[in-house]
């Protein structure tokens, strides 16, 4: 039985990928549709605030952010008031047998080809499993694209050959050379915020004043 990895020693673990002043690798061959323009996570909204997440969909912080403030801050970009980037990581590949961090970040992007990023990126932590364990199948993973309405046959198609686990990879990369060391994290143009809905609505107040 394999036991869960501490979180210190998961920390030891990411912040080893990326030596200080070192350059994250290459961009991955693909990523998403609907990613921001240096492809460096999945736009919600056009609004004139920058409004940034990182999440890990294993992260059970995280999963307590999406439950509480989720809504909120797709209302806010659905309103017009800010642009919503969440920036799937893989940051807690370890804390599962079969890498489920980056195996739930690519079927995101899946399903943010099918135009259901936000939607499913809700699905994943509202089915979040334990950490240490194996976390969802991949065929579980379509199944939730499937409940929330993805019909498109590329989305189960897509999903078991993992297409985005480089892109995944990547973003983990470029966060932690930005000095994102934990999830999950919030950035209001740039500037860290608490992850909760009220403190980044009263961030995006004091930009547009």
């Amino acid at each position: 039985m394999r036991l869960p990895v501490p979180i210190p020693v998961l920390l030891l673990l990411v912040l080893a990928r990326i030596a200080p002043g070192r350059s994250p690798s290459a961009a991955p061959p693909r990523v998403p549709a609907n990613a921001v323009s240096d492809g460096d996570g999945v736009a919600v909204g056009s609004g004139p605030v920058l409004v940034e997440a990182y999440i890990d969909f294993q992260c059970p912080f995280c999963r307590a952010f999406e439950l509480s403030s989720g809504d909120a801050l797709r209302a806010m970009a659905d309103e017009g008031l800010i642009t919503l980037v969440f920036h799937p990581m893989d940051f807690l590949d370890h804390a599962s047998t079969n890498h489920y961090s980056s195996r739930a970040a690519s079927a995101s992007g899946c399903a943010s080809d099918a135009g259901r990023f936000s939607e499913y990126a809700r699905a994943l932590f509202a089915n979040q499993p334990p950490e240490g364990g194996p976390g969802l199948t991949d065929e579980q993973l379509v199944e939730l694209g499937v409940a929330i309405g993805i019909t498109d046959p590329a989305f189960a198609e897509s999903v078991p050959r993992h297409p985005y686990v480089p892109w995944a990879d990547w973003v983990t990369q470029r966060a932690l050379a930005r000095g994102v060391s934990g999830t999950p994290t919030t950035l209001v143009e740039g500037v860290p915020v608490p992850a909760n809905a009220r403190a980044i609505a009263e961030a995006v107040a004091a930009v547009v004043r």
